[in-house]
């Protein structure tokens, strides 16, 4: 029996597998509006067979948009594309999650293929960024942040608290906050980015507090039978690995203390001048393994898991409880069909719509049989 085939329940919520496809930026929105692309893009990836699938970091705010072209939950016109993307996954069979974010003094930047960079000054696409301290990331994200006054503090908080009321409303059953990546709840809590010497800065217990509050806030209106999560880095890479790793274990506690329900490990990305070991398959595994373990949550990671044999073992083995596939299921939209075939799934737990089953099935039976 395969492991990463058996169906993963978390609150009220089963889905069918322990393949997740996490969020992928798709740069396709026009002012934070969804579009014919993701409507068409994420029924698509779910059709695959994926257990999860989470719609992209969308914005809390206009300011904390990755680029121009990321999506948004500020206003509830917005949600009412957002609804019909949810429905289109939950009807392909899998369970519609979405990730809400703010990218604090990662935002106002060009597309990837653009050059990932600041846009310009002066260039009207733009807009100033926010952060907890006046620090700019660095290399090609060089603007200087404004530092949040505590007015800035609450009024995002209030914006991932209406963000997330819409998400419910919207039919989505997964909410993943994006408390990692450098981005603005992330950067709250590494000291390399946050440098405050008010309630938010300094100490552990301070520099935990932005994450906490919002967890905590967002509980308050997300349904208590449905999982509430969060993407999270607690690693750097930066030489300062075991300190930052513990510290991020206890603030992983807390959160389950104020109503998390799983974590998404992943890495910090607070500073550009680190040494992730890009090369060495699934190496957040046993990172991800020693947060369950130590701070009592079901975990899931990504990065250099899509190996069908890979994806197996980390979760045979207790590692991870989910495994986030994303760039191959983007490779191929039937990805979780070809893990199937790997693995020996002869009935694999969800159904491809048969115009596809008739055909995918009648292939393999023939090769089969050829052999």
């Amino acid at each position: 029996m395969s492991a990463l085939f058996t169906p993963f329940t978390l609150k009220d919520v089963t889905l069918r597998n322990r393949i997740a496809v996490p969020p992928m930026c798709q740069y396709k929105a026009v002012d934070g509006f969804t579009n014919e692309w993701h409507q068409v893009h994420y029924p698509s990836i779910a059709r695959g067979g994926a257990g999860l699938v989470i719609v992209e970091a969308t914005a809390v705010s206009p300011e904390g948009r990755i680029t121009p072209d990321c999506t948004g939950l500020w206003n509830d016109q917005q949600a009412e594309g957002m609804a019909t993307i949810a429905a289109g996954i939950k009807a392909a069979g899998s369970v519609p999650g979405i990730q809400i974010a703010h990218a604090g003094r990662k935002a106002s930047a060009n597309n990837p293929w653009e050059g990932d960079d600041h846009i310009a000054e002066g260039d009207a696409r733009g807009w100033q960024t926010i952060a907890p301290s006046a620090i700019a990331f660095g290399n090609d994200l060089g603007k200087v942040p404004t530092a949040m006054t505590l007015d800035d503090i609450a009024r995002v908080q209030a914006d991932f608290v209406a963000a997330a009321r819409r998400a419910r409303d919207a039919g989505f059953e997964w909410l993943e906050l994006h408390f990692a990546h450098g981005y603005l709840a992330q950067s709250f809590f590494s000291p390399h980015s946050n440098q405050r010497d008010d309630q938010y800065g300094g100490s552990f217990e301070n520099r935990s507090r932005f994450l906490l509050e919002t967890l905590a806030a967002v509980r308050e209106v997300w349904p208590e039978n449905l999982p509430l999560t969060a993407r999270f880095g607690v690693i750097e890479y930066d030489g300062r690995d075991e300190e930052t790793l513990s510290e991020s274990i206890a603030l992983v506690r807390k959160m389950r203390e104020a109503g998390l329900d799983m974590l998404n490990v992943s890495v910090n990305f607070v500073i550009p001048d680190v040494n992730i070991p890009w090369a060495t398959p699934a190496f957040l595994a046993p990172i991800a393994e020693r947060v369950s373990r130590e701070a009592g949550l079901p975990v899931a990671a990504s990065w250099g898991i899509d190996d069908p044999q890979l994806a197996e073992r980390v979760v045979a083995d207790g590692q991870m409880d989910l495994v986030m596939i994303g760039r191959a299921n983007l490779a191929n939209p039937h990805y979780v069909y070809h893990l199937a075939q790997v693995l020996g799934v002869n009935r694999p737990d969800w159904v491809l719509p048969s115009s596809y089953a008739h055909w995918l099935e009648r292939y393999r039976g023939a090769a089969r049989s050829t052999k």
